[in-house]
């Protein structure tokens, strides 16, 4: 099976089953693309018993591919991928996407969400 994320966004009914299914979205960041702000991907998972088995996300404009598999780890251009271990959240950087559904039951849960981060002194 396959989900692409432009389906999804035009409407159509999709169906998450165990099947094995090739999820993919082409234009990662279209508003991204289409303000020509250069942050966009190519995204494919890849699915089955509605569970992930591994991921590849290329950054077109930094020509930088990240692949993870399940139970194997994450990896940039072959470079294995860690956390930072920090802990204490005043001390990362956030970064959040508002998204592009502007329903005003959505646009209220994401603002207060926003509120509840924005009251932790966090950077970013």
């Amino acid at each position: 099976s396959f989900i692409g994320e432009e389906s999804v966004a035009a409407g159509e009914g999709i169906v998450l089953t165990d099947n094995p299914t090739w999820i993919i979205d082409p234009i990662d960041g279209t508003t991204n693309f289409v303000h020509r702000f250069p942050f966009v991907a190519v995204s494919i998972g890849f699915v089955v018993n509605k569970k992930i088995e591994f991921g590849i996300v290329y950054s077109c404009i930094e020509d930088k591919m990240y692949t993870a598999r399940k139970g194997k780890g994450a990896f940039c251009n072959g470079q294995k991928l860690k956390v930072s271990g920090q802990e204490d959240i005043t001390k990362s950087l956030l970064v959040t996407e508002l998204g592009s559904n502007r329903d005003p039951e959505t646009i209220k849960i994401i603002l207060s969400n926003m509120e509840r981060l924005l009251s932790i002194p966090i950077h970013g």
